[in-house]
């Protein structure tokens, strides 16, 4: 129960931070998080620190979490290791593409067009990021779709 509960918590920390409700530098205070999730701060420093995997909160002894601010290098160095790894990706699952495949990502782009046109941005970033995160668990690569999604994450972050 605690792991599902730590999990959320870190995935609604991420939500906020890709989303942009949380700015590059916030101070996270663990008894404000406590608090508004209704758990222990125990809990809560957990899910800082799976957060914090992901590089998308720093962690710095005695002054607390925030959420991370990159440099320019490191966001240059981010997006370039995402154009290598789609790129790549997607030469492989043009070669072993299959007709339900792409009904799959015809139906992940209809539904991306959906959310821009009722101006929904929250759904619309969700959808474009995950595009080619889709394209790695349609060809069974839970490995690149994990690593995509957490660069992903960070792209959202610099961004």
């Amino acid at each position: 129960m605690e792991t599902s509960l730590t999990w959320s918590i870190a995935e609604s920390l991420t939500k906020a931070i890709v989303e942009h409700r949380l700015m590059p530098g916030t101070k996270l205070s663990e008894q404000k998080l406590a608090n508004h999730f209704g758990v222990s701060r125990t809990l809560v420093r957990q899910a800082l620190f799976q957060a914090s995997q992901n590089r998308l909160i720093k962690l710095e002894p005695t002054r607390g979490a925030f959420v991370a601010t990159p440099s320019v290098e490191e966001a240059r160095q981010v997006f370039a290791v995402r154009r290598m790894l789609e790129a790549e990706m997607v030469r492989n699952f043009a070669a072993q593409q299959t007709p339900s495949r792409l009904l799959e990502l015809k139906a992940h782009v209809a539904a991306e067009r959906k959310a821009m046109e009722a101006n929904d941005v929250g759904q619309r970033s969700e959808m474009l990021g995950d595009f080619h995160v889709r394209m790695a668990e349609l060809m069974g690569n839970e490995v690149l779709a994990q690593l995509l999604g957490e660069l992903i994450s960070r792209c959202a972050l610099i961004t």
